[in-house]
């Protein structure tokens, strides 16, 4: 920020992105306070990212938690739309960047949005909790408006490959360490696993916690919101998206569809026919 505000205008044009987040002018730069200097070397990159969305600086214990989280979830393997499209893009010519903005580009609801929606269910339970409701009163109320005749999806529950997802059960499992060490209270875990219980007994069968409900319930203990959640999915598949874009710059391959050439897409509309008066 400049030192003369006197001149309106000017005042008005600083601030006109005003933020709480960077301070910059030529030969310095402070992130929420602290000079970029002080941070480089002693801050890692889940700090960083702590730091730059929440303005402090979390623990050492509550940074390791949040890259595990991150790092749990960096990649699927090219079957994932986001790998597939970061690799198609990357044979058509363009550069990592736009490899990468493709691919990013399909984490919506649906691809990418599934920790979003787990945190924001168990929000509401704790939200029933905190006005007096028990546990597994909570969480039935939170199925019944979900699956009301007892079928439906769960977000955060279930995985189309995995009977058990590798991932979920050692990211409980670090959440609860957590929690015996009084860096996270173990809320979110609690509502999780009663639900994955609650949803088998209406199922008829168990269906686990996956990565995006087992990242939820870090996010959650951590304090973060679950619009959030979606982003900092965002930027962990990011990781495997990079590394699925360079990996495909380097081989020969051109124009690569999302089939061999040999295999080509059922068609089902009409058949041959002639312009009409023809």
């Amino acid at each position: 920020m400049s030192a003369d505000r006197a001149d309106p205008g000017r005042a008005r044009g600083e601030d006109w992105w005003s933020t709480e987040i960077i301070e910059m002018r030529p030969g310095m730069i402070r992130l929420r306070g602290y000079p970029i200097e002080s941070l480089i070397g002693r801050v890692s990159f889940p700090a960083m990212i702590w730091l730059m969305l929440r303005g402090e600086l979390p623990s050492a214990a509550q940074a390791d938690l949040l890259g595990a989280a991150l790092g749990a979830a960096v990649d699927h393997g090219p079957q994932a739309p986001s790998i597939a499209i970061a690799r198609m893009a990357a044979t058509c010519g363009v550069g990592i960047n736009s490899a990468m903005a493709s691919a990013i580009n399909v984490l919506g609801d649906v691809h990418g949005g599934a920790g979003e929606q787990a945190l924001a269910l168990f929000g509401e339970i704790a939200a029933d909790m905190d006005a007096g409701t028990a546990l597994a009163h909570a969480v039935a109320a939170g199925l019944e408006r979900r699956m009301p005749d007892g079928s439906g999806y769960v977000p955060g529950f279930g995985h189309r490959f995995h009977p058990v997802d590798p991932r979920a059960p050692r990211l409980l499992a670090l959440a609860r360490e957590a929690a015996r060490a009084g860096v996270v209270g173990g809320r979110f875990a609690d509502i999780a696993e009663a639900l994955e219980g609650a949803i088998a007994a209406r199922k008829g069968k168990p269906i686990p916690l996956n990565i995006d409900g087992a990242t939820a319930v870090i996010y959650g203990e951590l304090g973060f919101p679950p619009a959030l959640t979606r982003g900092l999915f965002v930027l962990s598949r990011s990781v495997g998206i990079l590394a699925h874009a360079w990996e495909q710059s380097q081989q020969d391959a051109r124009n690569k569809g999302p089939l061999p050439r040999e295999w080509l897409w059922s068609y089902r509309g009409p058949g041959p026919r002639d312009l009409p008066g023809r």
